[in-house]
C-alpha cells in the first residue's frame, strides 16, 4: 500500500480519537449519570497512551496496510478498539493507577470510537479516493475474461477498496485460480511473485467464505488444512442467532405497534378487507408453518382477474417460471403496491420470529410446491429457519433467478457468522429506504 496513504490514515486517525476524547469528556462531564461515581477531570496527557494503544491494536489488525471491504474493515476495527479496551483497562488494573481514570469515562470513549471511526474512516476515504488518484492501488487482474470482468466490476463500483485495474504499472497482481490447471497456476505464482511484493490467489471455491476458516499446517510434508463446517448448523452458533433474534425483535415491538396501526387502518379504509394474510411455508426441517404478511392483493375474483390478465400477457407465465412472481401482478391493491414496494407487506412476520418459527435473518420461506424445485440445496436450505429478509434481498432481489438465489441462500448458511447478519439488516434497511429491486 502507499506509504503516503498509511502515515495519512495513522495521522487521522489519532486526530479522529483525539476528537472523541473531548466528546466524550463533554459528555461524562455534561449528562447525569447519578448511578456513577463522581468524576475526576483527566487530562489529554494522561490519556495519550490510551491512544496510542488504540493506533498500535488498529496496526496489528493490519487496517493500515491491508484494503478491506467497508464491512470486514469495519468489524476490524470494532475487534481491535474492543480489545484496545481490554487491555487499557487489565493495564490499569495491574498497574494500580485507577486513581488518575475514570473507568465509566474510558467506557464511554471506546463506545463512541467504535461506532464514530468506521464512519469517519468512510468519509475519509471517500475523499481521497475521489479527488486524489494517487492514494489507490493500480491492481493486475490475470484470470479468464469472465472473473476479470466480475472483478473489474466490483473494483469500479466498491470505491472503498481505492483499487482500480491497470495492465501496466501496477503495484498489487490478483490471480484468479479458476480455469488453470495446478502447473500452470504454480508457474503464474512464480512469476508475479518474483516480480512484485503483493500477490493475491483467488481460489477456485466460492462456496466458501476462508475468512472465516482456522488453516492448520503440517509441516513434516509442507501442506496445509482448511478447516470447512456448515457454521449455521452448529448448535451454538443456533443459539447465539436466536437470542440475537429475541434482542433485536424485542427493541422493534414498539416501532411495530406505531406502523401497524397506520397500515391497519389503510387496509380497512381502502376495501374493508382482511389485514392479514396467512399461507402455508416450509419452515425448520421441512416443518409445515402459517406465515404472516399485510393482505396486498383484492378478496374477491382474484384468480379470476389473474387469468385473464395471462390470457393478454403470456410472457408474464415465462417470467413467473424464471422468477417465481409476476412482474405486473394485477390481484395487488394500491396500498398492496405501496407495502410491497417498501417491503412493509413482510413486518408482521415478527409475529413468526416469537412464535419461534422464523427468523430475522435466513433462506427466503418458501412455498410447499417449491420443496422440489430446491433441488441439491433442500437438505441444507430446509435444516435452517426461512427468515424476514436474507442475503438474496440485499444482493439484487428481483434481479436474480430462482436457481441464483437458492445458491446465496446455501452459502449464507454454509459461512454464517453474527456479523453477517447484522450486515445483512442494516443493507435491507437501505433496500427498503431506495426501494432497490421491490416489487
Amino acid at each position: 500500500m502507499n506509504r503516503f496513504f498509511i502515515v495519512l490514515n495513522i495521522v487521522l486517525d489519532f486526530f479522529w480519537l483525539l476528537i472523541v476524547f473531548y466528546i466524550s469528556l463533554f459528555i461524562r462531564k455534561n449528562i447525569d449519570f447519578s448511578v456513577l461515581p463522581e468524576f475526576s477531570k483527566i487530562s489529554l496527557q494522561n490519556f495519550l497512551f490510551v491512544i496510542v494503544v488504540s493506533i498500535l491494536i488498529l496496526f496489528y489488525e493490519k487496517i493500515y496496510t491491508i484494503r478491506y471491504d467497508f464491512w470486514q474493515e469495519s468489524l476490524k476495527i470494532i475487534k481491535a478498539l474492543f480489545l484496545s479496551y481490554v487491555i487499557v483497562v487489565l493495564t490499569l488494573a495491574l498497574l494500580k493507577i485507577n486513581i488518575n481514570y475514570s473507568r465509566s469515562f474510558i467506557a464511554i470513549y471506546f463506545f463512541i470510537a467504535i461506532i464514530t471511526l468506521p464512519i469517519f474512516k468512510y468519509m475519509i476515504k471517500r475523499v481521497f479516493f475521489y479527488f486524489f488518484k494517487c492514494c489507490q492501488e493500480k491492481i493486475l487482474l490475470i484470470g479468464n475474461d469472465k472473473e476479470k470482468k466480475l472483478f473489474q466490476k466490483e473494483l469500479t463500483e466498491n470505491w472503498y477498496l481505492g483499487q482500480r485495474v491497470v495492465k501496466l504499472d501496477y503495484n498489487k497482481v490478483i490471480i484468479i485460480s479458476k480455469g488453470f490447471s495446478n502447473k500452470e497456476l504454480d508457474k503464474i505464482i512464480r512469476k508475479y511473485t518474483n516480480m512484485i511484493k503483493d500477490v493475491y490467489v483467488v481460489p477456485y471455491l466460492y462456496n466458501i467464505n476462508f475468512s472465516n476458516s482456522s488453516i492448520f499446517e503440517y509441516f513434516n510434508i509442507r501442506r496445509n488444512l482448511i478447516e470447512v463446517n456448515n457454521r449455521l448448523l452448529i448448535k451454538h452458533n443456533i443459539l447465539i442467532k436466536n437470542y440475537f433474534d429475541v434482542i433485536i425483535v424485542v427493541l422493534i415491538l414498539p416501532l411495530f405497534f406505531i406502523i401497524h396501526c397506520f397500515v391497519f387502518f389503510a387496509i380497512k379504509l381502502e376495501d374493508g378487507g382482511e389485514v392479514f394474510f396467512k399461507q402455508k411455508r416450509l419452515g425448520e426441517d421441512g416443518k409445515v408453518f402459517f406465515i404472516y404478511k399485510y393482505r396486498t392483493m383484492v378478496t374477491k375474483k382474484a384468480d379470476i382477474i389473474l387469468k385473464e390478465y395471462l390470457d393478454r400477457h403470456p410472457e408474464e407465465i415465462e417470467y413467473y417460471n424464471k422468477y417465481h412472481k409476476y412482474k405486473n401482478d394485477p390481484r395487488i391493491t394500491k396500498v398492496g403496491n405501496f407495502l410491497r414496494k417498501t417491503s412493509l407487506d413482510e413486518l408482521p412476520q415478527i409475529i413468526n420470529v416469537l412464535l419461534g418459527n422464523m427468523s430475522l435473518v435466513g433462506p427466503r420461506p418458501y412455498m410447499l410446491t417449491e420443496k422440489d424445485l430446491l433441488g441439491r440445496h433442500k437438505s441444507i436450505i430446509l435444516k435452517v429457519k426461512p427468515g424476514i429478509t436474507g442475503l438474496w434481498q440485499v444482493s439484487g432481489r428481483n434481479e436474480l433467478t430462482f436457481k441464483q438465489r437458492i445458491e446465496l441462500e446455501t452459502w449464507y448458511i454454509t459461512n454464517w457468522t453474527l456479523w453477517i447478519d447484522f450486515v445483512i439488516l442494516i443493507k435491507t434497511i437501505k433496500v427498503v429506504i431506495y426501494k432497490i429491486g421491490a416489487k
